[in-house]
């Protein structure tokens, strides 16, 4: 059965994607009211994506399952999207740069599209396996996909600033993107704020591999590639703290770490068998 958080969710892609068109607008046109709209509908689309999430748990309660919305790729698909849309607003209010719309609200509506792209995914609301029954996986998945969410934008801010890096390189900065210095430190902050959410869903997800299965650590491929991201983005951290490093190394370490997330999340699903391939 499908349900209607279903139809919300599809209003909502498109109100990231009308976000995405305005803030193309005020790049091209210089006028702020371009910025104010996408702006206005990234917020507004972010309610109304919460709104969704919370009429898909009432639904789920009035089918006799009721469980918290994160226990799939659908759902957590939605959330991955929700999440993004909430960073950005918490820079554009701490930065006042729009240009980041132009990064964010394309992000959040392609992590959302994907619902409807990737064969298999399943929309439906229904009973959780034994595995999933279990509140160490709402705190997981939450606390996971926040860190997710930060280091997608950390992705396109890396982009950005070596575009940027190279055009003032030779003279010739591009306008409507901050400087490169601005960038580069906008960046770090960004993963900084992410790193600690990846590192608690570690932790509730060893508690909750223990609830599952009686261990809190098997070497599982979702295990193991979550380690292998944490190390990317500590050893970010450690070389911006100890080494000083600046600029183009720290962007592509933000890169290949993004890389890291998309393989943890959607590569051990697909392509590695394991005791966390759920669809």
């Amino acid at each position: 059965m499908t349900t209607y958080n279903v139809y919300i969710f599809e209003v909502v892609l498109y109100v990231y994607l009308g976000a995405f068109f305005f803030h193309l607008l005020y790049l091209v046109t210089k006028k702020e009211l371009g910025g104010k709209i996408g702006f206005g509908l990234i917020l507004g689309g972010a309610v109304l994506h919460f709104a969704g999430m919370i009429i898909r748990w009432i639904e789920s309660h009035a089918l006799g399952y009721g469980y918290i919305p994160l226990s799939n790729m659908y759902e957590s698909l939605v959330f991955f999207s929700w999440a993004i849309a909430l960073f950005y607003i918490l820079i554009d209010r701490k930065y006042r740069q729009r240009v980041f719309g132009v990064i964010a609200s394309p992000l959040a509506a392609f992590f959302l599209a994907l619902t409807s792209l990737i064969p298999g995914i399943k929309k439906e609301i229904k009973p959780l396996i034994p595995a999933l029954q279990s509140d160490w996986l709402a705190i997981h998945v939450i606390t996971c996909f926040l860190g997710y969410a930060a280091f997608a934008l950390a992705f396109g801010i890396s982009v950005a600033y070596l575009i940027q890096a190279k055009r003032e390189r030779e003279g010739k900065g591009i306008d409507w993107l901050p400087s490169s210095t601005m960038l580069d430190d906008i960046n770090y902050k960004t993963i900084l704020l992410g790193f600690p959410f990846l590192t608690i869903g570690i932790i509730t997800g060893a508690a909750w591999a223990h609830y599952a299965w009686g261990s809190y650590w098997s070497w599982d491929p979702k295990e193991t590639w979550s380690l292998i991201t944490w190390l990317i983005y500590a050893a970010f951290l450690h070389a911006r703290y100890t080494r000083e490093w600046k600029g183009k190394k720290t962007a592509l370490l933000s890169i290949i770490g993004f890389i890291a997330v998309i393989f943890t999340y959607f590569g051990v699903n697909y392509l590695i068998s394991g005791l966390h391939s759920y669809v």
